[in-house]
Parts: C-alpha cells; structure tokens; sequence
C-alpha cells in the first residue's frame, strides 16, 4: 500500500490512505480525540498536548520562565535552544508512552503553542503568555520558538508547533466566547497578523482559530482569514484547529449559525481542518448528507492532519526517525535544567537600584531575611501551562543556597493577597542586615478564564494595582527596616503598579513567573554573580486611565507604538549593574529603495565595573503620515561583553519591512520621505539617531 511505504512522496501516501477510508472513518479523525483505524493501522491519537514554557501537564519536565519573561531576554537563540530542550522532552515522553501503549492527552507530539497574540492592554490576564506588545519582538521570538520546537530534520517533524489565536484575540477574558472585535484593515494587518505571517514564512505546522468573531465573523468560520489570508496569500501548507469550544461558540454565543451542522459545514468550508470539540465528529456526516458540504471537502481537511501525522512518523518504522531512542534520560537533565536558569537569570529585569545597593555582598552579609506571599510559593514561579518538577527552587530556597550555612537566613511569608491588617516577619527583617521582600501576583489572580479563579473579572486584571495587603506590607517593612537595604522582588506577567511600592524598596527586581530555576536565578543577580539584563517586553503605564477602553481593538493610543504618555517604565527598558558606551562605525546611504537594507554596524563597549549583557535596539522613525508608528522596533541584538572590552553589533533592517497597509488600494506600500533610525536601550533611549531617505 502506497501510504506504508515512505519512500514514496507525502502527499501520494495521503492521497492513497485517505481513498481507503469511508466517510464514517474519514469524520471519526476530525475531533482532538480521533479515533483508531485498526484495520489500516491508523492509531489513536489525542491532539492536545500544552508546551508554552515547557511539556505541561505531562508530569516530570524542565519548567523555563514563562513567555513574557522569554521576551524579556530579547535573546531569540536562548528561546530556539529552549523550545528545542522542550521538544526533545516532548519526543521522549511520546516514546515512553507509546512504548506502554498510551495514547493519552499531554503525551503527544501536537503542542497548541505559542501564544502570539498582541498584548495590547495590560488587563488581559492571558497576556503573559505571549511574547508581549510589539509585533516585530513578537513574530522574532515565536518564530524561534517554532524553529527550536520543530526542529531542522528534511523530512521528519520533531514536534508541531501551533501558532495561536488567529486572530485578533486579546481579552477581555470574561467574555471571550461572544466578543466581537472590531478592527480596521491598517490595524489588523500592521499589528494583528504580522507575527502570525511572520511564523507562516518559517514554517509552522498549524495555526488555531480563536474564540472571539472579528468584524461580525467567528474565526472559526471566517473563509476570509482562514482560507483567503492564510493559505492563498500566505501560502500555509499545516492543519487549522479550532480553540477549545470554539464550534459550540459559534451557534451558542455568538448565535451567528442555528445550530452544529451548520456550523460543521461551515468550519471546513472556512479551513478548519480540526476540532477542539466534537461538534465535526458528530454533526459533520449529517452536513453532508444535507448537502450543506461534500465528502471531498472532508477529504480536504483530513488530508492536511494526515500530512502533519507523517511527518510525525506515524506510520512509518520508528527507527527511520533521528528522535525515536529518546528516553528518560532526556527529561528534564542537568543540561536542560542549566539552561532554565540561565533563562530566568536573563528574563529579570532591574527597574530600580538606588546607591547602587546591588549587588550585595554576601561574604560581609551576615544576615538576610526573604519575605513575603511569594517568597516560598510554587504558584508564581510556574505561571500557567506549566509542568511539574522534582527540582523546583523558590526563592528563600535559592538565597539560602547561595549564601551558605554561614549566614543567618530566615523567612517569613510575611502578608498574604487579602488581609491588610495582619503582617508577620517585619521585627525579624528589622534584625536582618537586608531583606528581599517577594511580592506581586500570581497565576491565580490573572490567567485564563477559569484558571485564574481569584481573579474578579473572569482571568483579567481590573486595575494595574498590587493588592493592597503587600502595598502596606511593605510600607511597614520599611519601618521595622529603617535604613537597612530593602530588595523588592516582583512576580507578574504584566504591568502593575511598581510605583505604589518603589518608595519604600531601595531596589527592585521585576522577576515576571521565572520557571523552576527562579530561586537561584534571583541569587545570582542579587549576589553579582550576574550581571541584570531582561527588558520590558510591554510599556509599564502610570495608570489604566491613560489607556483606551479594554474592548476598543484601535491601536490608537496603546503601547510604545502609539503611547506617548506618562509611563513608569517605557518599553525595553532594563537596568544593569555595568555600563555600555555605543558608537556607530559606518554612515547609513543617503537613501534607500524597497529592495535595499539598512545595515548599521555599531561597537558596544563595557565601560562598566563588571561583564555583562548589553540588549541594543534599533527602532524606526517614520515619516509625519497620519497614523504612522511613533516609532517601531525593527532589530535588536544581545551581546555579551567583557569589562573593559568591546563587541562589534551588526543590525540589519530589510527596507520592505517598513511598508505599512495602504487603506485605499488594500495593499502594503512604502512611503517615501524622511526615516530615523534610533539606536538605544529602551524605546526612549536616543543615545544614537541617523537620518535616511526612502525613495518611491
């Protein structure tokens, strides 16, 4: 049979085993539980399986920091060796499941990540699984996520990648399942699908549908997006799944259809090729039937998951794919747990350091007290869509480490997320010679709807606030501490208002949810033995009333993009415990045409007191045309650099990149006139700025 023998072309083996099944068989593997085929050999299988910052749900894993902490390192070949640790967990674990005859959710190969929604309003609870507010850090980082997931074998997947939620999907949470977002062609195009054709261009396997309708359409059953956008002019070759339910949406909530067959027909006609339900599997045979869609249309849909299952190796001699003797030994090893500190060392960002208090000195600190709700809890070093580990390390549990059985550490939790009366561990930080004080929220104050179950809007935040418990907390940690050093650690995978407790922290880290590895992460920045060096992937506001309403999708007036107002902390930005001097080594061309690139050549040296990373970015400034980009991110490079020492710092920016959608033609254009480019280390940070021309 032509479908078993792989020598044969893909498409011809799923051309013939597709033409072996009936119509009964052929709908039975349209649902995430599809179901065996025992007589042609077609196994079992369940397609849900999680992998944002690591396998989750799938017991013993590597736990990485979570997405937006990933952002923060402005590193995307940190993130491809990542995603690449991930899928090679992911294999071994499909291996030994397969070995036992498992075919169970969590342990497959099919992971619905990553997140590359925009993180247009620090509201939304889901937020941090995305790689934050910019399309280009975005569509840069998910795509190295892919890469590294996928990997670079010519013929067999190591694991598929999902690009998600297609599209225009950030929130609010609570109402997910019935929003309507509503969004002009210049904004979706300019922020909303930028990063999903950028993660299309590199090849990801799959791209699921969101909840919400965008202009009236589910998009679920949106031909335009799912069919006109994505695969004709984009070109996708993988499988389209629904997000989970979405069907049912469609006729339920959004009440855009009458009911399931409908709605089945619908789907596959749009460019579904799989539901996360079983609204195909058990009303798509009588959408048929009812002449509403054809079995060549459920042909159509089959045939892309079965192109996906082959170069899965599903149906082939597991020996003929470079990742079949992965084992327990590839789980969650010293290398791989190496690698998740070094990540959460790079994700944490130093937002305050007064008189340069950091780092401590621990062989003259004879005592330390690590306080606060967070401070010992497995919640906020997790995050959401998370696994579990044997080896997690909290942050009292990495202080201690670092600093030895020669000091005197304690710990106290210090407040918790209600009572603002009652504080414990205050008269003892007051004993202390520093206290790190392990503040901020959780995943179950700001998540997905239903998981985030203390949130009081459905997963969202309703402010940008702390709760008030630790804002007062801290207040009195300051009394009992009075001039002794006060280190506030933050967890969050969002703005919040650092303001309301900077005055009484003499430095502040924004450790984001930093993965199993956060404790001794935290050490070693607090300790020196790294230098800080994340930047915020989002804009830090000074407040929500600066921001449009929640529901509004305009761009108009959100992030760095198209924000100019009072922040606490712009985009990009992060503090070091070194310094870097930038000097630009060539002159930019005059002018440039679409198919030129901007190439700058920059030396970084570390004028600084320690080695370091230096995070450069480079950011475009356009031409005075009604509704330009204030200025736009278009490259960045992390360098490493030894004290005293310098690194050449090559940016490249393709000209093509800064065309912008064209409303009345509904195509994109370059604008001619007069461009700068800005080099620095935040979106503020001028410290360079060259003058260009593009010409027609």
């Amino acid at each position: 049979m032509i479908y078993k023998d792989p020598t044969q072309p893909v498409d011809l083996r799923v051309k013939d085993l597709v033409s072996r099944l009936t119509l009964e068989e052929k709908v039975s593997l349209l649902g995430y539980q599809s179901k065996a085929v025992p007589r042609l050999g077609i196994p079992a299988y369940n397609w849900w399986n999680e992998a944002l910052h690591g396998v989750a749900r799938a017991g013993e894993a590597t736990i990485f920091p979570q997405a937006i902490g990933m952002a923060a390192t402005f590193n995307d070949d940190l993130l491809k060796q990542e995603s690449n640790i991930i899928s090679t967990e992911a294999r071994s674990k499909y291996n030994l499941a397969i070995a036992k005859d498992r075919h169970i959710q969590y342990m497959g190969l099919t992971f619905w990540t990553p997140n590359i929604n925009i993180f247009r309003d620090p509201r939304w609870g889901r937020g941090q699984e995305t790689y934050g507010e910019d399309p280009y850090l975005t569509a840069t980082m998910g795509s190295a996520f892919v890469k590294g997931l996928q990997g670079d074998d010519p013929h067999y997947l190591k694991a598929s990648a999902t690009a998600k939620h297609f599209a225009v999907h950030s929130g609010p949470e609570a109402t997910r399942d019935k929003f309507d977002a509503v969004v002009d062609e210049k904004d979706l195009r300019e922020t909303y699908l930028y990063a999903f054709h950028a993660l299309v261009a590199n090849g990801v396997e799959s791209v699921m549908s969101a909840y919400n309708r965008v202009n009236g359409v589910p998009n679920s059953i949106n031909k335009m997006l799912l069919t006109d956008v994505l695969r004709k002019e984009w070109g996708f070759k993988g499988h389209v799944v629904t997000d989970c339910g979405a069907l049912n949406d469609v006729y339920e909530t959004h009440k855009t259809l009458p009911g399931p067959v409908e709605t089945a027909a619908a789907a596959i006609k749009a460019g579904v090729d799989l539901d996360c339900s079983t609204v195909l599997q058990e009303d798509a045979i009588k959408a048929v039937k009812q002449g509403l869609l054809t079995e060549k249309e459920v042909d159509v849909a089959l045939s892309t998951l079965f192109r996906t299952e082959f170069r899965l190796e599903f149906y082939d001699d597991a020996a003929m794919n470079p990742y079949h003797a992965f084992g327990a030994d590839s789980v969650h090893n010293d290398f791989h747990i190496a690698m998740a500190r070094k990540a959460a060392q790079q994700s944490m960002v130093l937002l305050k350091n007064d008189h340069n208090v950091l780092p401590l000195n621990k062989n003259t600190l004879g005592s330390v007290m690590v306080i606060g709700p967070n401070a010992g809890a497995i919640d906020p070093m997790v995050a959401n869509y998370h696994g579990t580990s044997s080896k997690i390390v909290n942050f009292v549990e990495g202080i201690t480490g670092a600093v030895g059985p020669g000091t005197r550490v304690e710990y106290d939790q210090g407040c918790d997320y209600k009572d603002t009366v009652h504080f414990g561990g205050t008269w003892a930080a007051g004993n202390s010679d520093a206290t790190i004080a392990v503040i901020g929220l959780s995943p179950v104050l700001e998540g997905e709807a239903g998981d985030a179950f203390l949130s009081e809007t459905g997963g969202d935040k309703k402010n940008l606030s702390l709760p008030a418990s630790e804002i007062k907390f801290m207040k009195e940690l300051r009394q009992s501490c009075e001039h002794k050093p006060i280190i506030a650690v933050i967890t969050a995978g969002s703005d919040v208002d650092i303001d309301a407790i900077a005055p009484y922290a003499d430095a502040i880290i924004l450790a984001w949810y930093p993965g199993e590895q956060g404790g001794n992460a935290l050490a070693d920045l607090v300790f020196g033995s790294v230098s800080p060096s994340g930047h915020l992937p989002v804009t830090f506001y000074k407040a929500l009333s600066n921001v449009p309403d929640y529901s509004n999708y305009n761009m108009k007036g959100r992030t760095y993009r198209y924000y100019d107002g009072p922040v606490q902390y712009p985009f990009g930005f992060g503090l070091s415990y070194t310094s870097f001097d930038h000097q630009l080594k060539n002159g930019l061309k005059p002018s440039y045409t679409q198919k030129d690139t901007i190439t700058a050549e920059i030396q970084v040296k570390n004028t600084g007191q320690m080695d370091g990373d230096d995070v450069l970015q480079a950011y475009i400034e356009y031409p005075q045309i009604d509704r330009m980009p204030l200025k736009e991110l278009k490259s960045f490079k992390r360098v490493s650099v030894i004290k005293d020492s310098e690194q050449m710092v090559t940016i490249k920016i393709p000209v093509a990149d800064l065309q912008k959608w064209d409303l009345p033609t509904h195509s994109w254009k370059l604008y001619p006139g007069v461009y700068k480019l800005i080099l620095g280390n935040s979106s503020v940070d001028e410290r360079l700025k060259v003058g260009f021309v593009i010409n027609k």
